[in-house]
Parts: C-alpha cells; structure tokens; sequence
C-alpha cells in the first residue's frame, strides 16, 4: 500500500482468472463486472462492522430516523498497475460528509468555515425571526381583528343597500298612488320629500362606507407593521437562497479523462432545465471519477448498490445494484465520462429491428397486435422504429392515432389498434369508462403467501430519474391492481394481474413496493433484477367491438 493513495482499496480476494473489462462500465445501464462484484462484496462486508451513528433499517433496535443510501465502488487501477477499488456513498452520512476509507465530496458543502455554512447560519437567523413573527400572538390578534371587521363592514353595507333598495321601492309606490289621488300641487310636493329621501339615504350609506374604509385602513395598517415585516424577510431568505445555491452550484467543478474541468452551472446550461437539481454532484459515481482523476488511478469499472431499507417512496433492495440516476448524474456523467471507451448504451440499440409484429385478430374496423418485450409502442427521442410506425406503415389509409393505448417498452402482448378515427374514439371511450378487462400474467421473484389481493397505490414520476416512478401520498395519481396466485414454483410466483388504473409501470411498482407485493418482476431492471426480459405479458382483453357490438374476447400465449 505504500505511496498509494489514502482511499485506494486492494482487493483481499485472489483476482486471478479474472480479466478487467475491454470498456468502461456504461453506467446507466449495465450488469456488473466480476470485479465490481467482488469490490461491492468487499464493501458489504466492511459495513456490516462500521459503528457509523446513522439508522439504515438493518438494526431493529437501533433509534433514529431510517435512512438507507447508495453507495458505490470504482475499480481502478494504479500508475503501478495494482488493481483495486475506491469506495463512495451519495449525500452524506451521520451528518458528514468524510468518513475514512470513502472518497470525499467534490465540493464540502459542511466545511465549518466554508462560505456555504457561514450563509446557513445567517439565513437561518432570518429563519428564527421569521418563526418568532409568524407565532407573535399580535400578529393572530390583529389579522383575526381586520378579518372581523371586513365580515362586519360587507354584512352592514349590504344591510344598508337592501333597505336603499327597499326604499326605492317603497316610494315608487307611493308615487304610482300619488298620481292618482293628489293634486299637481301635492304631488309635487310630495315627489320632492320622496326625493330628499333618497339623496339623504344616498348621503348617509356614503358616511357609513366612509366610516369602514377609515377604520379598516386603520386596522390594516396596524396589521401590515408585522405583515409587512414578515414577507420582507421572507423575500430577503428567498433571494438569499437562491444567491447561495448559485454560487454553490459554481464551486461544484468536475474533471474527466481528458483533463477538462467544468462547473456545474455550465454542465446544465444546455439541459432542458438549464437548472441543476438539488443535491446534483453527491451521487457516489461523480464523487468517485473526480477522485480517481485527481489520484491519477484508471478507471477501469463501475457499479452503485442500496444499503439499508428501502424509502417508503421508493423500490429499493438491500444490496441490489441499480443504475445511476438520470436527472442529477445523466449530464455531470456525460462530461466526466469523456476520455474513457464506454461500454454501448443498449438503449440506442433496436433488437427487433427486423422482426414482424404477429397480428392476432383483424378486422375492416380494428386488429389486436402481439407486441415483443423491448419494442416501443409509440417513436421514442433516439428508436423511432415502434408499433404507431409499422402500423403507419402498414395502414397508410388509416384516419386518427391508430394507437388505443399503449404498453410499457419492456412489456410484451396484446395491443388494440384502431383503422378509423370513429373506431379509436369508440375504444378510446370504452377505457375511459374502464370498461375494458385487461389480465396480465407475471413472474414474480419470491413466493406470495396470499391466494389474492388489491393493490391501490398513488404512482407519480421521480422527477430525478425518469422513468422510474415514485409512490406519492401528495401528489401521486391513484392507481389500483387485483392480482391472483396461479402457482409457485422453483421459489417464484405466476399470478394474474388485472390493473383497473392504467399509469406508467404500475404493475411493476405494485409487484416491487413494500406497500405492495414486496416481490418484483422477474427481469425487472428498474424495480428489480435483470435478466433476458421482463417477465410481464398483457396475456387477455375484453372488449366491445364498436360497431358489431359483439364481446370481443382476445388472448395471446405466455411467452415464459
């Protein structure tokens, strides 16, 4: 270990029949190398002793909040040619960000004397003093006092127009009887006292609407001595804030391969947001390359895993590898990556290119497609190649969207297809109405317990790592499952699934979450483990066909 750097890990394992991958871990997508399995086993090992003062969920009588990470391991190798591997976890752990034997954040956002803590500490004084008016018992009195007297000002003002009202009434009236019983004389005499009347009742609703608005300007300026205060500190925190993250977001610089340093700021300027994400730049993987840069050690693999229980938002297996997210890591990565050969990124890759889509009903009106698992049902950004284009294709004549609903990519089965615009309007309706009987058939990876059940989870899109979806009790949309044990076998389950919601990797998050199944898809790499495909086929649809009305009943074998 001499002159090696501080984090370098060698492997304790014998690596000999072993050979370090051609290319660099593309790390989106990706099965880990043998080497970064043994690092991570390695890893695994060392934290399952740490006395770290941080709950993962993995203790049942530890305290404190559950909080598991990811972490993630680079293999490298040294300018003397040793092969070893740097350790990282993203965010910080029991409050710090340096823990021995990890490599450090690219910027020290918890540097005791760090810009960033000394304009914390300053705008959470603004914070104390914001919470000290917000429960200042004047502030109550006085808000509670103005909001009293609007109510009282609107109820007697228009009080006061329903009597005008009625008066205006009451001396056409006597001016209608006037007119038939008095004399000229008297009756003029008579309008003119009626009209005083009304210009006295005019006069005297101006008095009283004049009265209020004094007394409630009174009362509001009273209530603007805190109000007025409290929404200038709260602008003053706001725009201090935003100062803050602006200049913490240009301390953040990363280095790649090629030696090329850029900021944070500029890594975004040309994404959709052209604004980082919170927390961008505390992933395991940039800590780890930017380390590996400085130390000049190659690298040579990469791999992430989750440690600890999962989020309640989330699908997350204890040690299971996932991929790097998206939203934060895509655009630091697609920088810091340059210089190195990277393994093909899959998803550029169409495997059913040549492949002909199996029609399994059609009619003058509509056709039931087999889609193949890793097919799109609509053009994607980069593979236009997809269901919508072959039947575009195919039925050059067709009016509307031809496309009645769609399936996940990975998802394989039955697809309606509309040849009119009258046609897909019809169907369109009937799943609107959820009238439509949708069975999917699935293989679980564990053994259910159950014979049956319901699933109703509110799913909405994780915003930092796309198309991965959230389990979100505040804005999440609702979606609801029934599902039926088929058989278990060789430690796995076939169930049916019946969604009566159709929301993006429902079924699969319902299968994966700990609210739901706990048990994810086999071949699922979102929400579980990879393998050849996912095991999910929309096996069976029942329908009423638009125009014969007839129950139209259309089903499609299991391909696993």
């Amino acid at each position: 270990m001499a002159n090696q750097p501080s984090c370098f890990i060698p492997f304790d394992k014998n690596l000999n029949g072993i050979n370090p991958p051609e290319r660099f871990t593309f790390p989106f997508y990706y099965q880990p190398h043998a080497l970064s399995v043994l690092a991570a086993e390695q890893l695994q090992c060392s934290l399952a002793t740490m006395d770290w003062q941080h709950n993962f969920g993995l203790d049942p009588i530890q305290t404190g909040l559950i909080i598991g990470k990811m972490f993630g391991v680079l293999v490298v190798k040294s300018k003397r040619g040793q092969l070893g591997f740097l350790a990282g976890f993203s965010g910080k752990i029991a409050d710090e960000n340096h823990h021995e034997g990890f490599v450090p954040p690219v910027y020290d956002i918890l540097k005791k004397d760090g810009f960033y803590k000394l304009e914390e500490e300053k705008t959470n004084q603004i914070n104390v003093e914001i919470e000290r008016l917000v429960n200042t018992p004047e502030l109550h009195d006085r808000e509670e006092e103005l909001k009293r007297n609007q109510l009282e000002c609107k109820a007697e003002l228009g009080a006061f127009r329903v009597d005008i009202k009625q008066g205006k009434k009451e001396r056409k009236f006597q001016r209608q009887e006037a007119e038939l019983t008095l004399s000229n004389e008297d009756y003029l005499a008579l309008d003119t006292e009626l009209s005083h009347q009304s210009v006295n009742h005019q006069i005297a609703y101006k008095r009283l609407a004049q009265r209020w608005r004094t007394r409630l300007d009174e009362l509001q300026q009273s209530f603007n001595e805190y109000a007025v205060r409290l929404e200038s500190l709260k602008a003053q925190r706001k725009l201090r804030s935003s100062d803050l993250q602006k200049r913490l977001f240009d301390e953040y610089k990363f280095l790649n391969a090629n030696g090329d340093w850029r900021s944070l700021l500029s890594i975004f300027h040309f994404t959709e947001t052209q604004t980082p994400p919170a927390g961008a730049g505390e992933c395991a993987a940039p800590k780890l390359l930017q380390y590996a840069y400085l130390q000049d050690l190659e690298p040579i693999a990469m791999a992430e895993f989750w440690w600890g229980a999962s989020p309640k938002s989330e699908v997350r297996k204890h040690k299971q590898f996932y991929p790097a997210c998206k939203g934060k890591c895509e655009p630091i990565l697609g920088h810091m990556l340059k210089g190195l050969e990277l393994d093909p990124n899959p998803m550029l890759e169409n495997p059913l290119e040549e492949k002909a889509i199996e029609i399994l009903y059609e009619d003058k009106d509509l056709l039931a497609i087999n889609k193949p698992a890793e097919f799109l049902s609509v053009p994607g950004k980069i593979i236009l190649d997809s269901i919508f284009s072959r039947m575009k294709k195919r039925y050059p004549g067709a009016t509307g969207p031809l496309i009645v609903h769609r399936l996940d990519m990975s998802t394989s089965g039955i697809m309606l297809i509309a040849k009119s615009k009258e046609v897909h309007k019809k169907l369109q309706h009937q799943f609107e109405k959820r009238t439509i009987k949708k069975r999917y058939v699935a293989l679980l990876e564990g053994k259910l317990e159950k014979r049956e059940g319901e699933i109703e989870l509110p799913l909405r899109v994780d915003l930092d790592d796309r198309p991965r979806q959230l389990v979100c009790y505040e804005h999440g949309k609702s979606s609801k499952t029934n599902w039926e044990l088929i058989e278990v076998k060789d430690g796995r389950s076939l169930v049916y699934f019946y969604p009566l919601t159709g929301r993006t990797h429902q079924l699969r998050v319902h299968a994966a979450h700990t609210s739901g199944l706990n048990t994810p898809i086999v071949g699922d790499d979102l929400y579980g483990n990879q393998e050849s495909r996912l095991h999910l086929h929309a096996e069976r649809i029942e329908f009423i066909h638009p125009n014969t009305r007839r129950v139209m009943i259309v089903e499609c074998g299991v391909p696993f």
